[in-house]
């Protein structure tokens, strides 16, 4: 990306702009963008939205943002609430606030402490979660660990390790009245694996673990697989 020519693009108050190529692009006001843009550094401080495809190295979300296109970033914090209508493209996602996927998202590293929702497929290499999120299709990482702070649904679970906790705090207990931390998926395939509060109809895996408060209606394990006292396992079988 050619920017380091290229000026800024800056919007206090109410503003709009035809997009284009620019070094740094920071939203402070209600601001409009009506085609694509490529920046080092995009800042949604305000309220933006953005009419096309939007190209950074690093992108931060504070206030509240909604991207009509495809997201592409190195990094991607989110603080605030962002809408994303097509995909997202990151190295790293960081969402401590909202955020909406409408199609897939493809990244190396997700962490989630806020609300997380993909209407499509969800592909990294490390997922981590300490919050709740749905997922529309398939969650695949080479390393899934979750700390449920509420409901948590994803339709497949595919990955190397994959952890499911129900996370325990002050606030957490407070809300287990509100919010059940309760993950729910139909097939979770890997190759360790470790659950809890967890209902799945199918649980695949080498090294399988079904802790308490999980509904299982089959495990299926070729090395060695424990089930807790307190879990509901229809049928288990070695293959």
């Amino acid at each position: 990306m050619d920017t380091k020519s290229k000026g800024d693009l800056v919007i206090n108050g109410f503003g709009s702009s035809n997009g284009g190529q620019f070094r740094v692009v920071t939203l402070n006001g209600r601001g409009t963008v009506n085609n694509d843009i490529e920046c080092v550094e995009f800042d949604c401080n305000g309220s933006g939205t953005m009419n096309g495809n939007v190209i950074s190295e690093k992108a931060k979300v504070n206030g509240h943002a909604r991207f009509r296109g495809n997201f592409d970033s190195q990094t991607l914090t989110i603080d605030g609430s962002a809408r994303i209508d097509k995909n997202l493209t990151a190295e790293k996602l960081k969402v401590s606030g909202k955020a909406n996927v409408g199609g897939r998202v493809k990244c190396e590293e997700i962490k989630i402490q806020g609300a997380f929702t993909v209407d499509e497929d969800c592909e990294a290499e490390i997922f981590k979660a300490e919050s709740q999120f749905t997922i529309g299709g398939l969650l695949n990482a080479d390393h899934i660990d979750i700390k449920m702070f509420g409901e948590c649904k994803a339709k497949e679970i595919g990955g190397q390790t994959i952890t499911v906790k129900a996370k325990g705090s002050l606030v957490g207990n407070l809300l287990k009245a509100f919010f059940k931390p309760q993950l729910e998926t139909e097939l979770i395939e890997g190759d360790k694996i470790e659950i809890q509060n967890t209902i799945a109809k199918i649980v695949r895996g080498n090294q399988v673990r079904i802790g308490p408060n999980c509904q299982v209606g089959l495990v299926e394990y070729t090395e060695e697989c424990s089930i807790d006292k307190k879990a509901v396992v229809a049928e288990n079988r070695k293959v």
